[in-house]
This record gives structure tokens, sequence and C-alpha cells, in this order.
């Protein structure tokens, strides 16, 4: 059977795996009366809660007698490592673009991958049926991006689509028939060149997607580059620096067909397929006949930029509300975890029972905080930190710096320019994007953007949209300011009382309920000045043998802050953590007792006199 390899790559929210559903349907993959869930290839919990796609899934349907693999892939930045693997194992790529909002920073970000690969990529300007598309416009934007990064002739000249993902329908012309997706799968025929593999060959594969299974164990997934693989056959796993890792036997050989795995006993060169029997290999190694001595050559991954520590919970009030507590269960998981995910460099920390872990951004690292808990973990997380480096010519240290495209009402893109530029932004652009609405480019540090997202939701009345993407790395921008607040933090062991917090409510904003544990160094709320402040959160009302003429008065808390796990991880500085267990998501100073955390303070000072 002939074959097509194709990615479907876009910026965040434009549409991918709703239309991936509806190619599926439309290619026969379900029965009629089958009932799917939308956004059916997001089948992990976070994905359907968050409404995005944190792992690239493959898929693959037929049409017209030949097979099409569909690779549906991220669309956040921060999991920008699983669309470069991705796009080892295509040989084609669907460009996605909003009709309404046009190319973004992860439109540039995936198609500079994509044409540096040499892929031709088809364009598809997706959600036309919004009220405030401009499919012509955006077309000539997605043009202007393509001469601007460098394609060649052959990659300008490419095909396009107008679609509706959500609809089911895609057209040469916005005055088609609108009936179907049938023109997507005829171009993707077409255009897409089918994988030119010699199956004469010895076998070899490099693994692209690393999953484990609780009944067949590891499973990898890439494409076959050359030869055949069978059931059973014996094969070799080199490493990229040519190290043999292990030998074994293929136990299992699956292809895909719609959503599910298809058990199969052999598959020829160019054929994307899942293998199951090996122990040791992890991506991007090589899976090859034993004659085989060299590894194929392996997509370079861009480096992380961001690092945070994992602690153990050391807490009062640790070991309380989790199964998993001990260093050594946290550092297996994250090993596991950087065996899979080559976006995340895990090494063992200078402080006693932490690691730090490095990776693309907070929402990356906010997600495998959020697996962890909910998988019975307990463990405390510092404040994310970038990662410099020394330039090798100059000497000079540099760090990262991302682009951030931002639309805003007109009427807040003042403030937004405002905290920007206090943040080291460097404004690169700024004109009206229709419907009253401001795009500004910026060019700034990673952590100038660390903690801004709540900030800048406030400012905009929650109308903002912030995109951003990794820009390189620039000479450091010098100091940025931080929180400017305060903590109020609690000098006292129990349960808060009501009495005691409502009066405390008056120096700051609360994060805890009355009833709540609390303990010493845990902090309770933001405090309404710069210095922290440690108060007394279980105080109760005296009592007397005096009756009272009338009633107390009643003691009326405003709700407390509730922050969520990204939120928490932003807002701390660099002598806090976030205690997170299955149940709880804390705030707490890194030294609990007030001495420590005054001699902590005066060394740090003089370290920086």
């Amino acid at each position: 059977m002939e074959l097509r390899n194709v990615a479907i790559i876009a910026h965040v929210d434009h549409g991918k795996t709703t239309l991936v559903d509806n190619l599926l349907k439309q290619a026969g993959a379900f029965r009629t009366n089958q009932v799917v869930a939308e956004r059916a290839m997001d089948r992990n919990d976070l994905e359907r809660e968050r409404g995005i796609t944190i792992l690239a899934k493959c898929t693959a349907v037929e049409w017209k007698g030949v097979k099409i693999n569909i690779v549906d892939t991220p669309g956040h930045a921060d999991f920008g490592g699983e669309v470069e693997r991705i796009l080892s194992m295509v040989d084609g790529a669907i460009v996605l673009c909003d009709a309404a909002e046009g190319p973004l920073p992860q439109t540039k970000f995936v198609l500079t991958k994509a044409l540096a690969r040499g892929i031709r990529p088809i364009v598809v300007i997706n959600k036309v049926d919004r009220a405030d598309a401009d499919p012509h416009a955006v077309h000539d934007q997605v043009f202007d991006l393509f001469a601007a990064l460098g394609a060649d002739d052959d990659q300008l000249d490419f095909p396009m689509l107008f679609a509706s993902g959500r609809q089911g329908w895609a057209d040469t012309s916005m005055e088609g028939p609108r009936k179907d997706l049938s023109p997507m799968f005829d171009l993707i025929l077409k255009h897409v060149p089918a994988p030119g593999k010699n199956p004469d060959l010895p076998f070899a594969m490099n693994a692209a997607i690393l999953e484990a299974d609780n009944f067949l164990g590891r499973i990898l997934t890439g494409r076959i580059e050359q030869g055949t693989a069978r059931l059973n056959m014996p094969v070799r796993v080199i490493h990229s620096d040519g190290t043999i890792v292990e030998t074994g036997r293929l136990t299992k050989l699956l292809t895909f067909s719609g959503l599910d795995r298809v058990v199969v006993d052999s598959v020829t060169a160019g054929d994307i397929i899942a293998i199951a029997g090996l122990e040791n290999a992890t991506i991007p190694d090589t899976i090859a006949d034993p004659s085989v001595t060299e590894p194929l050559p392996a997509i370079p991954v861009d480096p992380p930029t961001l690092a945070m520590t994992f602690r153990v919970n050391d807490g009062p009030l640790g070991g309380r509300e989790g199964k998993k507590v001990t260093s050594r269960q946290i550092r297996d998981r994250l090993l596991k975890e950087a065996e899979g995910n080559v976006a995340i460099k895990v090494r063992v920390s200078e402080e006693v029972d932490a690691f730090e872990v490095a990776g693309r951004g907070e929402l990356q690292l906010g997600v495998l905080i959020e697996q962890m808990r909910r998988e019975g973990f307990e463990l405390t997380i510092g404040r994310p930190r970038v990662l410099t480096r020394e330039n090798p010519e100059t000497g000079e240290r540099e760090e990262p710096f991302e682009e951030v495209l931002v639309d805003v009402d007109e009427g807040y893109s003042g403030v937004v320019v405002e905290k920007l530029s206090i943040r080291k932004g460097q404004m690169q652009d700024m004109r009206p994007s229709g419907g009253g609405k401001t795009r500004l480019t910026f060019l700034m540090p990673s952590r100038g953007l660390i903690g801004y997202h709540g900030e800048f939701m406030t400012d905009t009345r929650g109308t903002g949209i912030m995109n951003r993407i990794f820009a390189g790395f620039q000479p450091w921008a010098g100091p940025i300011e931080g929180r400017r607040n305060g903590s109020l933090i609690s000098n006292s062991d129990g349960e808060a009382i009501q009495y005691a917090l409502f009066y405390l409510q008056d120096r700051g904003t609360l994060f805890v309920d009355p009833g709540q544990k609390v303990y010493v160094g845990l902090i309770l709320g933001e405090h309404s000045r710069e210095n922290d402040l440690d108060v007394n959160p279980i105080k109760e009302k005296k009592l007397t043998n005096i009756r009272a003429a009338g009633k107390d008065e009643a003691l009326l808390l405003i709700p407390p802050r509730r922050m969520s796990l990204e939120q928490a991880i932003a807002y701390i500085e660099d002598d806090e953590l976030v205690e997170v267990t299955p149940s709880a998501i804390r705030l707490r100073k890194r030294h609990l007792d007030p001495n420590e955390r005054k001699k902590a303070s005066r060394r740090g000072q003089s370290e920086a006199a």
C-alpha cells in the first residue's frame, strides 16, 4: 500500500486537534453510530482539562487506497521538543493558521523547523467562519513569513486551502462548495511525497516517542528509515555516540489505524510503527538489525532555558497527604520523565535531597509537577530561574531572550508597554490589528516574564492575549525588579482561627481559610507593604465572665486569594518555596525558623556587597 506521512503543526488554539477529529470521521475511522469524544486525540486528563495538546500522537487513515499517517503536535512553545522530534518522522506538514489572528510566534517556530528539514508545507487558513476573519490578509502574512525565514522557491510556491476544521470542510477558494475535507485529502496525496526509503537495506529506525504501557511495557514509536521490521527479529540499540545500549527482540509490532494500534507481523520502510520488547532504548537511539553498526543521524533539539529545584517536602505537614515522599522516588520519577521528554534535563542539585529540573518554560514544568502531584507525590518547588551561558568568543554572560507578541485593546496598550519596559522589554513593533485592538511585539529576557502573566491579565481585564517564543541568547540585561510586596508569615503551629484572620486581612491579602492547618514559616498572605511580617493566625478571642448586652459583631472574611500551581510557582521569591501535595498547594519560606531566615538574609546581603 502507498504511504504518506504528514504532521499538523500550528500555534496553540489554531484548531489542529479539532481538524484531526474531522479528518478521522470523514476517512471512515469511526463507525457511523460510534460516540467519540471531542478532541479525541487529546486522551490525557490534563490535556482535556486545559484544552491543549501536550504530547504528540500518531493516527492513520486510508484515502483512495493510500495510507496516511497523521501526527498531531502541541502548539505551546514549552512543548516544542515534541514538534522537533515529530518532524523527523514525516515527509510533509500542514501548517494551520487562524484566519483572524494570522501567524503567531509558535507558527514561526514550527515553520522554521519544517523549512530547515526541506519540507514543502501545505498552508491551511483555518477558522474562516470567524466573524473577524480576514483570510486573504493572513495569506499575505504567511507568504511574508516564509520569505523572512529563508524558504526556497519550491517552498514559497506552497499550495493553500481555506477551511473550517470545526465545520469539517476545506476548499481551494472562499467561494467553493464547502462540502467536506476531500480537497485536503487529495492535496496530501498530490503534494506530500511518498517516503523514499529503501526496503532492501538492513532494518533501522530512530525512536521519536517513548511511552509506557501496563501490558506491553516500554513502547517506542518512530519511522522505519530502511529495511523491514519483522516480529521477534533480533535488533541492537545504538546510542548517538555509536555505543551499543542493548540487544533484544521486537516482541510486538504495531501500526496505527484511526485511534487504535494494530498488531502486525512485518512493516516496511517509510511506515510509522510502535515497537515493544526493549528495556533500555530511549529517544533518539537507533534501533536496527545486528548488521548495522552506525547510528542514524538524530535531529538536534534546542536546549532548556528555565530551571526549577524539586525537593522533598520537609515541612511539618510532610508525609501526611501523599504516598510518594522520599528523594529516591522523586529521583526515579524525574529520570523517567527526562527519558521520554528530550526537552527536559535532570541533575542532582547541590542542596540536600534536591534535583534541578531544566525545561523550556513554566507551563512545561508546571504540567510535570501537576502530573506528579496526581500520582501521589509530595515535593517542594523553588523559584524558576533562567539558565545563562558564557559567550565562547567574548566571555560575556548571556541569558535567554524571547519574542513576545501581545494583542490588547487599545486602552490597555499603555500599561502593557510600561510594565514590559520595566522588565527590560524592547519594543520591536506596534500596529493596529483590527477590532479596536493593538498588536505589540517585544524582545525581552525570559526572566522578565516569570510571574508576569497574572499581572498582565489583571491589567488588561482578562482580554489580553500574550504569546511568546524563544529567540536565542543575548547579553545579560541587568537586574529586574521583582515582587514589590512582602509576605504575611505564620509564627505559630495549629489551625487558622476566623477571629485572627479577620484582623489580619487589614494587613494584606490572605491565602488561607479558617480551619486550615498552618505552621511556623507558612505564608498566609501578601503583605500590603514591602517587608515580610510575622503574624499569629491562631489567636483566639479572650473570654470574660461578663455577659454582653448584644451579640458579638459578625466577623466577615474576604474570600482568600486562591492560586493555581503555575501562579504559585511564578509568585514566589528566591527565599520561598511552593509545597505541592495531592490535596494542597501551599506557599512557605525556605527557612521556616525566623532566626534562620534572618541569618540567611544577612549572608545574602554580605555576599551582594
